[in-house]
């Protein structure tokens, strides 16, 4: 049985760490022995027949991103970075794996370095070598300064494989990453990963206007705005669902008031089905909530996360809106007004449904691309 070592960090939402767990179990039914080694905060992941390791867990500082810090907010030093490299080593020198699949770098996650660059120089080294892969979404940060798209392609040398998890048909990654054709060669469209969509069985939000924030870790004013937006909008009279996600935080839980057509609870286990079922979706633009959007709803607004460096939801939401498949409200321009007037254009607007359905099989094709690799 050819054996696989993944390793994934989520350092701010929880979007990395999730698609990771759907390649993983995907992987494992399909026959690999695989390790997921997850260095982001603990999690409840549904990981079917692959195994798991947590490393001594890491999260960024603030949206920024630009800075990690452990998760009670104490800086990363040096003893504390030599030992995750010490796991991580040791995981690699047990395992013997055939496959190491990083997720996102060299694209991203370039602050560790100093446990993934001794992990290829590593596996470099191994006798037979194993195959190495980057596993990376539709798109990636599009400001990186040119330097940067320098030293990523140089890392990308050392890879065999560049797994894109999108559809082409709507995303092109050449469209974010600068150095393409540097990598044109060895990489390869998977098809968007995504969780199975289990069939609708209950009524769950039939008619509503779903809100939805992920983690919820940047999702307040997303949820402050939607709360003004109801009575200003065409969806006046539908009753209005905010999820809020486990991750935001306690003063903007406190801070969401409670009124008449509107339900503030927690993210549910049957978001699909609330999708399904509701009149309209409104979301912030990271991956796995845009796979479950395409396959589930019915229309949509898209209100991405975005900073000055931060780029990939924006971009997301934007190729979308601009083939007319949902509303696109930028962070910098939301507001309740604004909000409410993206509401009336996506109910006045196509059907998500309307358009030819999106490739998501991303998770199983990686499987089969993987099986040839090593054939």
């Amino acid at each position: 049985m050819n054996r696989v070592l993944f390793h994934v960090q989520h350092l701010l939402g929880i979007g990395h760490v999730r698609r990771a767990a759907v390649l993983a179990r995907t992987l494992a039914a399909s026959g690999f022995d695989v390790l997921l080694v997850s260095g982001g905060a603990p999690l409840k992941l549904d990981l079917g027949r692959a195994r798991f390791h947590q490393l001594p867990p890491v999260r960024a500082r603030d949206e920024g991103l630009r800075e990690l810090c452990q998760l009670d907010g104490a800086p990363l030093d040096d003893a504390f970075r030599a030992d995750r490299r010490r796991v991580l080593l040791d995981l690699l020198a047990a395992e013997r794996p055939d496959i190491v699949i990083t997720e996102q770098f060299p694209f991203g996650r370039t602050q560790l370095h100093f446990e993934l660059l001794p992990l290829l120089e590593a596996a470099r080294a191994m006798m037979p070598k194993p195959l190495i892969v980057s596993s990376v979404r539709d798109v990636v940060r599009r400001t990186a300064r040119p330097e940067r798209i320098a030293e990523t392609l140089g890392l990308l040398d050392d890879f065999d494989l560049v797994l894109i998890h999108a559809d082409p048909r709507l995303a092109d990654f050449a469209k974010s990453f600068a150095g393409w054709d540097g990598i044109a060669r060895r990489a390869v469209y998977t098809g968007y990963v995504g969780e199975s969509v289990p069939a609708t069985r209950t009524q769950a939000g039939a008619g509503e206007v779903i809100v939805s924030v992920g983690g919820g870790a940047v999702g307040a004013p997303l949820l402050k705005a939607a709360l003004g937006a109801r009575a200003a909008s065409a969806a006046a009279e539908r009753t209005w669902r905010l999820l809020l996600g486990d991750n935001l935080a306690d003063v903007d839980r406190a801070a969401l008031p409670k009124a008449a057509g509107i339900v503030i609870e927690r993210a549910r286990s049957d978001f699909t089905t609330l999708l399904s079922n509701a009149a309209l979706s409104i979301s912030q633009a990271g991956y796995n909530t845009v796979v479950e959007t395409l396959c589930c709803a019915d229309r949509a607004v898209l209100v991405p996360f975005a900073t000055e460096r931060e780029t990939e939801q924006n971009d997301r939401a934007r190729m979308l809106a601009e083939r007319g498949m949902v509303a696109m409200v930028p962070a910098d321009e939301l507001s309740a007004g604004s909000l409410a007037a993206a509401v009336d254009r996506a109910l006045a607007g196509p059907s998500i449904r309307s358009f030819p359905p999106c490739d998501v099989r991303g998770a199983a094709a990686t499987a089969e691309l993987l099986q040839a690799r090593l054939a």
